[in-house]
């Protein structure tokens, strides 16, 4: 074992180094998209602290998902928490396989910035209509009695510009309509269902969908209506499915790695041979034959 460590770790290294010249070519390219997409982010959850100022905690609505979801109870609201984590940093890790795996489809810098213009459109949605119509909030903290459910008025600014990070984001009240979490698991869903190769693990993806939606109601943090508007039905175009539907019909094709590609292998058999694949899209990009590469 240590032999073949000492043997296959350069070449891994050597393969880590190509890639990360490659994607930092592109990030040089589209590092306004990149900034963008997270600067919104802390936009959206600026938007998200702010309407909790507003909210007023009050009896919570009659909804079709509470009849028919056992509640969780708040020792067991975690779950959808850990799902959504698992969620998450599962796409997170896929998107970066490029670094290591021999086979791959997508550039990680390109993933990313079409996943932040899936997100930024979904999310300025969100604030939209979360600010139109403010609903009492259905989870714990939120409702009458809790003293996390009213937020007195800021004392600075900077109270309100720092969130009050992490309390302001895990015990928000307010940004109903409609369900963050779904944004997030349905453009990570999406975006594996069409960049992915795994078709087993595209099926598991929108089951696992599903299973996060069920949780999110049973756990009593959003209404029914807030996943419905979302909406998790793969051939349904509603909001975050739309909003896929439509930035894919009005942005360029991301290019496709895997033209070319034989192996899947984390590691590449010769060294010499397979590496160089990575040293060939470096040299097209300084010499500027690329273009077709861009967000």
């Amino acid at each position: 074992m240590p032999v073949i460590f000492a043997r296959e770790a350069p070449k891994l290294w050597r393969k880590v180094c190509a890639e990360t010249s490659t994607e930092i070519s592109l990030l040089a390219r589209n590092w306004k998209y990149f900034l963008a997409g997270l600067v919104f982010q802390y936009l959206h959850g600026l938007a998200a602290h702010g309407v909790h100022y507003l909210h007023r905690p009050g009896p919570m609505l009659q909804d079709a998902g509470f009849f028919f979801l056992p509640e969780l109870g708040q020792d067991r609201s975690y779950l959808s928490e850990t799902l959504f984590s698992v969620i998450f940093f599962s796409f997170v890790l896929w998107t970066f396989h490029p670094f290591v795996f021999q086979y791959k489809k997508i550039y990680t810098v390109l993933i990313w910035c079409r996943v932040f213009a899936y997100l930024g459109v979904s999310q300025m949605l969100r604030i939209i209509t979360f600010y139109s119509t403010l609903l009492p909030g259905p989870n714990y903290h939120c409702r009458e009695g809790s003293k996390l459910a009213r937020l007195p008025p800021p004392e600075s600014a900077l109270e309100v510009l720092l969130i009050n990070f992490p309390r302001g984001v895990m015990y928000g009240c307010g940004d109903l309509i409609f369900s963050s979490h779904m944004i997030f698991t349905l453009v990570f869903v999406r975006t594996y269902q069409k960049y992915g190769t795994k078709r087993c693990i595209k099926q598991i993806a929108w089951l696992v969908a599903v299973i996060q939606s069920l949780l999110i109601v049973a756990s009593r943090k959003h209404y029914t209506v807030d996943i419905v508007v979302a909406c998790f039905i793969f051939p349904c175009r509603y909001t975050v499915n739309l909003v896929v539907f439509f930035i894919d019909q009005k942005l360029p094709d991301l290019p496709d790695r895997s033209l070319g590609s034989t192996s899947q292998q984390l590691l590449p058999i010769s060294s010499r041979d397979k590496d160089s694949k990575n040293r060939e899209e470096l040299d097209k990009f300084r010499n500027g034959n690329s273009a077709n590469i861009t967000t």
